[in-house]
């Protein structure tokens, strides 16, 4: 089976975080990571502009903090604009889970950060979804 370099998987982390995104690397898989909108600026998603980086990703790791109005944002317009089949998992605190429980209908909810376990499920699924 062969891996499309061409689709990466998306990292949505905030500045400093750390991750083991290397580790999907090593399987074949690009990684790109956005730390998400600066202060005062609207992502371009929701700008109506667009990203080629989502609209190109296989699979998305969202840890962005969904007590932000911003970012919940984000989320829902990624589910919107994403094919069916591109697994998005996000990293939400327990109480996050459940006050956000409508938005994250549909998506793989992680209460703690991905380590290399998690991240070996979610080249399976992207590898998956490749494949059909």
């Amino acid at each position: 089976m062969s891996i499309q370099p061409d689709s990466p998987i998306l990292f949505d982390i905030p500045e400093g975080v750390p991750s083991d995104a290397d580790f999907l690397e090593r399987l074949g898989h690009e990684v790109l990571v956005c730390h998400g909108p600066g202060a005062m600026t609207l992502c371009p998603i929701l700008t109506g502009e667009g990203c080629p980086i989502v609209e190109g990703a296989h699979g998305i790791v969202f840890q962005l903090n969904l007590d932000s109005s911003q970012h919940r944002a984000i989320l829902a317009r990624y589910k919107e604009v994403l094919r069916e089949d591109v697994p998005i998992w996000v990293v939400a605190r327990q109480e996050q889970a459940t006050r956000y429980t409508d938005l994250l209908a549909g998506v793989k909810v992680l209460t703690h950060s991905p380590f290399v376990g998690d991240l070996d499920g979610l080249a399976a699924e992207v590898e998956a979804a490749d494949r059909t």
